[in-house]
């Protein structure tokens, strides 16, 4: 369990992606802020799989809110990331 408050999860544990409806296993986390909500350093996450990197990137971007996007497997080995939703 990566990412227990940001993700759903396969059968297997395997971090999902956070398009609506879709099942496939997360390969990229996008790192946001909202800033009329959030201090500047917090960051949430939403995962996203090859097919809607760019989609999701693109929703959070055009709002201001995208900061990061990095490899899931990068993020994992971070040091104190915050991984809420």
């Amino acid at each position: 369990m990566l990412f227990p408050e940001t993700s759903a999860e396969s059968s297997t544990g395997a971090p999902l992606c956070s398009a609506k409806g879709c099942r496939a296993a997360a390969v990229w986390v996008l790192a946001w802020n909202n800033p009329k909500l959030h201090t500047p350093e917090r960051r949430k996450t939403w995962l996203a799989c090859d097919e809607h990197r760019e989609h999701l990137s693109s929703f959070l971007g055009v709002r201001g809110f995208l900061k990061d996007v990095v490899a899931l497997e990068d993020w994992a080995v971070g040091d104190g990331k915050e991984t809420e939703a």
